[in-house]
C-alpha cells in the first residue's frame, strides 16, 4: 500500500511540476511579446514626434504611462522568475509547484494586458503615422528644390560680381537662405517636425530664388539707373526754370492782393530753388554710385532727388495756381459762390426727398450752410478784399454740403 501511495504522490508531483513549467514558458512568451510591442511602439512614437512636433506631447505622455506599466510588469515577472527556480534538483511538493504556476499565470495575465494596451495604442496611432509618412514623400523634392535654388543663386551672384556689379544685397539674402538650409541639414526633422521642415525648405527656395532674380536684375538695373539719372537731371533743369516765373508770380501777389492772400506762400521762390539745389546734390551722389556700379545706392539717391523735385514742383504750383485762382475770383466773385450754392441746393433736394421730409439734423446743418453762404461776400469788403479767405470759405461750404449728402445716402443704405 505504501508503494502505491508513493507512486501516486510522485505522479501528482510530476503533473504539478509540468503545469508550473508550462506556466513559466507561457509567461516567458508573454514577456517577449510585451517587450517587442513596447520596442516597436517606442520607435513609432519617436518617428511621430520627429514628423509632427506640435502633436507629439500627448502621444509621448500616453506612451510614457504605458511604458511605466510595461516596466513594472517586467520587474514583477522577473521577480516571479527569480522566486520560482524550477530547474534545480530540490524536492518540491504539489503545493509549491501549484503556487509557482499561479504566480506565473498572474504574471502572464498582466503581461498580456499590457501588450494589448500597447497594441491598441499602436492601432490608434497608425492612421496618423500613415498620413505623416505619406506626406514625408514630398519632403525630398522640396529639399532638392531648395538646394538647387541656392546653387543657382550662387552662380548668378558670381556672374554679377565677374561683370563688376555690386552684388552685396543679393549675397546677404542668399546667406540667410544658406543658414536656414544648414539648420535644416543639421537638425533634419528633429525639433522642426515634418510641416516645419517643409516650410523651411520652401522658405529657403523662395529666398534663394529672390536673391538669384536680384543678381540677374543688376545689369538691367544699371541701365535703368543710368536712364533715370539722365531723366531726373532733365527734370531738375525744368524745375529750376520755374524759379523765375514763381518769383514774378509772388510779385504779382504782393502787388495786387492783400497779405492774407499770399502770407502762407512767402519764401516760395527760395524754397523751390533750395529743393532744386538739394536734388542736384543727390544726383551728383547718384553719379558717384553709378561710377562704382553701386546700383542700389544710386537708386536711393535718385529717389531722394525725385522727392526734392516733387516738393519743389508742388510749391511752385501753389504760387502760380494761387495767382490764377485769385485773378479768376477778382474778375467774377459770384462764380465760385454759385458753385457752392449749387452744392447746398443739391443737398437740400436730397434731404427733402426723404420719406417724411428732411430729418431735423440734416435740415439744421443745411440751413447753417445757407447762412454761411449769405455771409461769405462780406469778406470782400474794403479796398483790399481777402479773396483767398473767401475762396476757402466757399470750398468749406461745398465740402460740408457733400458730407450731408454722404450721411443721407448712408442712412438710406442702412434702412434698406
Amino acid at each position: 500500500m505504501r508503494g502505491a501511495g508513493g507512486q501516486r504522490r510522485r505522479g501528482r508531483d510530476g503533473q504539478a511540476a509540468a503545469a508550473a513549467i508550462e506556466a513559466r514558458e507561457a509567461a516567458a512568451t508573454a514577456f517577449y511579446d510585451m517587450d517587442q510591442a513596447q520596442k516597436y511602439l517606442q520607435g513609432r512614437v519617436t518617428v511621430f514626434a520627429d514628423l509632427d512636433a506640435r502633436a507629439a506631447a500627448p502621444v509621448r505622455d500616453e506612451f510614457r504611462g504605458l511604458g511605466d506599466a510595461a516596466d513594472a510588469a517586467a520587474v514583477a515577472y522577473i521577480a516571479v522568475l527569480d522566486a520560482n527556480e524550477l530547474d534545480d534538483d530540490r524536492e518540491r511538493g504539489p503545493g509549491e509547484y501549484d503556487a509557482a504556476r499561479r504566480a506565473f499565470v498572474a504574471a502572464t495575465d498582466r503581461l498580456k494586458e499590457i501588450t494589448a494596451d500597447l497594441n491598441r495604442f499602436a492601432e490608434r496611432l497608425a492612421p496618423q503615422m500613415a498620413r505623416l509618412e505619406a506626406a514625408l514623400d514630398s519632403l525630398p523634392p522640396r529639399l532638392t528644390a531648395a538646394r538647387d535654388a541656392v546653387a543657382a543663386a550662387d552662380a548668378a551672384i558670381a556672374a554679377a560680381r565677374t561683370a563688376g556689379m555690386d552684388a552685396s544685397d543679393p549675397e546677404t539674402e542668399l546667406e540667410r537662405a544658406k543658414a536656414a538650409l544648414a539648420v535644416l541639414g543639421s537638425q533634419g526633422l528633429g525639433g522642426l517636425g515634418l510641416a516645419g521642415a517643409m516650410d523651411q525648405a520652401e522658405e529657403v527656395r523662395r529666398v534663394a530664388e529672390h536673391a538669384k532674380e536680384a543678381a540677374e536684375e543688376l545689369p538691367r538695373l544699371g541701365e535703368k539707373v543710368r536712364n533715370s539719372l539722365a531723366s531726373v537731371r532733365t527734370r531738375s533743369d525744368m524745375v529750376a526754370g520755374r524759379i523765375e516765373p514763381v518769383r514774378q508770380a509772388m510779385k504779382l501777389l504782393l502787388r495786387n492782393y492783400s497779405q492774407s492772400c499770399w502770407q502762407d506762400l512767402k519764401g516760395a521762390p527760395e524754397a523751390v530753388g533750395g529743393g532744386v539745389e538739394r536734388a542736384r546734390e543727390r544726383l551728383n551722389e547718384a553719379s558717384r554710385h553709378v561710377a562704382r556700379n553701386e546700383w542700389k545706392q544710386a537708386q536711393r539717391a535718385l529717389t531722394a532727388a525725385r522727392t526734392e523735385l516733387n516738393a519743389a514742383e508742388r510749391r511752385a504750383g501753389q504760387v502760380t495756381g494761387r495767382v490764377a485762382e485769385l485773378d479768376a475770383v477778382a474778375a467774377d466773385p459770384d462764380r465760385p459762390a454759385e458753385a457752392a450754392r449749387f452744392a447746398v441746393r443739391d443737398a437740400q433736394r436730397l434731404a427733402v426727398a426723404q420719406p417724411g421730409g428732411a430729418p431735423p439734423q440734416h435740415a439744421g446743418a443745411l440751413d447753417a450752410l445757407v447762412q454761411r453762404l449769405d455771409r461769405a461776400p462780406r469778406r470782400l469788403v474794403g479796398p483790399h478784399p481777402d479773396y483767398w479767405s473767401y475762396l476757402r470759405e466757399l470750398e468749406s461750404i461745398k465740402t460740408a454740403a457733400g458730407d450731408v449728402v454722404s450721411r443721407i445716402r448712408a442712412e438710406r443704405a442702412g434702412q434698406g
